[in-house]
């Protein structure tokens, strides 16, 4: 069974740089001026680590759903 990852956008974090929604637009999109995931929840992505991996105040997360473990941003 393939798990899924969880994504999150800590909007009191997010600046509105809108990296996310330039570099994943299919997971990504800017409300009111803050990121916001698509959807909660997605199959494994490079481009979903990338983006958290690139935010630059570190405003999206992305656990696997399964055990819980964070995948990305790399602490």
């Amino acid at each position: 069974m393939v798990s899924r990852w969880a994504i999150a956008v800590d909007r009191t974090v997010c600046i509105g740089a809108s990296v996310c929604a330039n570099y994943a637009p299919e997971h990504f999109e800017l409300r009111a001026g803050k990121s916001h995931p698509r959807v909660a929840t997605t199959d494994p992505d490079e481009a979903v680590l990338d983006t958290a991996e690139t935010c630059p105040v570190s405003a999206i997360t992305v656990h696997d759903t399964d055990s819980g473990a964070l995948l990305a941003p790399e602490e």
